[in-house]
């Protein structure tokens, strides 16, 4: 089991989504600067959160969806 994304990480990365969707991808490192762009004066940890869950996020949409039976 994962440990649960609190309020303030889910909002902030659907807000950045909404607008900054191009910025963001499927690799964590990358995922980390576009939010130390977006974000100035961000904290580390919450920048580490929100960058992986926009992380998850993006490679869930990138996986095809499974067939039905």
């Amino acid at each position: 089991m994962g440990r649960i994304k609190g309020t303030l990480v889910k909002r902030t990365t659907k807000d950045l989504l909404k607008l900054n969707k191009a910025r963001f991808s499927g690799d964590l490192e990358n995922n980390k600067k576009g939010v130390n762009e977006a974000i100035p004066g961000i904290p580390k940890k919450i920048r580490n959160s929100v960058a992986g869950y926009i992380t998850r996020l993006m490679r869930k949409e990138e996986q095809p969806a499974p067939a039905a039976k």
